[in-house]
């Protein structure tokens, strides 16, 4: 495996899962998808047990993915930001790396692309700035943001009009139009102008790695 796609969103075949999964296809390198919601990686404890050999000692499935980081020459991570922040599934994910960081930075100079979805460009924003604190942190070369415009999670609920606690009008504010919950107005990633970008990214990162071209450029992709 040259390649690790890990996605934090639940959702099945979501926004982010197939943006991840652009990614990691258009590399035309070996890879591997892991949803983390299909696993159970759970908060960093602050024990500091991994101290010593930079192995988390928590009894879940970390370690695990822990080897397939270590395996990899680059990685894609996927968020999404309900609440406006960053989904706990990924937020625990990024926490446990310390165990991987602690003196040896076993993540460094790994190359890596994030990226969140949510309705909100500026949360979006927050929390690609969160997630690259932490690779800042884990020495590792931040090559690409990700933004993916999201999808109200009341068009889909079956009583998105009727809630008191709706999303509706705040997407029919934004759309200036009344409008009523509606599989229609969700958006698929694949009709955004990321979805291409996604598919850049990737294939620098295949031709870098496969020593067709000497370096990747250090970008940002806005949606």
């Amino acid at each position: 495996m040259k390649i690790l796609g890990i996605s934090g969103s639940p959702i099945p075949n979501s926004n982010t899962d197939r943006l991840v999964l652009q990614v990691l296809k258009s590399s035309n390198l070996d890879f591997e998808f892991v949803k983390l919601s299909d696993i159970n990686v759970r908060p960093c404890r602050a024990c500091k047990a991994c101290i010593a050999d930079n192995i988390c000692k928590v009894n879940d499935d970390f370690p695990a993915l822990a080897q397939k980081m270590q395996d990899a020459q680059a990685v894609v991570i996927g968020g999404y930001t309900p609440y406006r922040m960053l989904d706990a599934y990924t937020k625990a994910f990024l926490e446990r790396l310390w165990s991987m960081r602690h003196l040896h930075s076993l993540n460094e100079n790994k190359y890596v692309v994030t990226i969140i979805s949510g309705c909100h460009e500026q949360i979006r924003q927050t929390a690609l700035d969160a997630i690259a604190m932490e690779l800042f942190m884990e020495r590792m070369h931040h090559v690409a943001e990700l933004s993916i415009e999201g999808s109200v999670p009341c068009l889909t609920c079956g009583v998105g009009d009727d809630c008191k606690n709706s999303g509706i009008p705040y997407l029919s504010q934004k759309l200036g139009k009344e409008i009523k919950a509606s599989t229609d107005y969700c958006i698929p990633v694949e009709n955004q102008p990321v979805w291409e970008k996604g598919a850049q990214i990737g294939q620098l990162i295949g031709q870098y790695l496969n020593g067709e071209i000497e370096s990747i450029p250090c970008v940002t992709l806005e949606m």
